[in-house]
């Protein structure tokens, strides 16, 4: 059995996406939810679908050993995150080579980096003019939204989208995509 830990700031809906995906498969279990947010909905979400979850302060995650140790108390073998805004510290991807992906709501290189989520992706493909964005599932490493292109899926955009109407799109992209990459990651 594969054990995954989702790591997410947010309201949690693609945390809650794969929770139910995987909630009776037989070789991969989600058994932690953590956040760096107290009031993260995805929390409520966790709770309401009977996932432990975690939260913990910025000195837990970049002082010390704490969210590796609770980790390790939760057997986890694979981490995914899903709207989780921090870069990722030394310690977990040393314990984590290679078995940590992200979601990002763009299609990297493009519109990545610091300060690059959710709504101000949307708003600067809309901005620019862009014909076609989309998600991309990546390795987690060192640097934001730099690790290896697991996999991408693209949507056009239009001349009269909104950031909104982007973001629908973005989202019916994840939601079907994501948890079949996850499952197929953990082969």
């Amino acid at each position: 059995m594969i054990h995954i830990a989702i790591f997410a700031s947010g309201s949690g809906s693609n945390a809650e996406n794969l929770i139910r995906y995987f909630a009776n498969h037989p070789r991969v279990r989600i058994n932690l939810v953590l956040s760096n947010s107290p009031a993260a909905f995805v929390l409520e979400r966790a709770k309401n679908l009977r996932v432990p979850s975690l939260v913990f302060s910025k000195t837990d995650f970049y002082g010390s050993d704490t969210v590796l140790k609770q980790l390790q108390e939760y057997r986890i073998d694979r981490l995914v995150l899903a709207g989780f805004l921090w870069l990722i510290p030394e310690n977990l991807l040393a314990a984590f080579p290679k078995r940590i992906i992200n979601i990002h709501p763009a299609l990297l290189p493009k519109y990545g980096g610091r300060g690059m989520y959710g709504m101000h992706v949307h708003r600067a493909v809309v901005a620019a003019a862009e014909t076609e964005t989309g998600i991309t599932i990546h390795s987690v490493d060192a640097e934001y939204d730099r690790g290896e292109v697991i996999f991408q899926a693209r949507c056009a955009v239009q001349s009269g989208d909104t950031p909104e109407t982007v973001a629908a799109k973005v989202h019916e992209l994840e939601y079907k995509y994501f948890p079949e990459v996850v499952e197929k990651w953990t082969e």
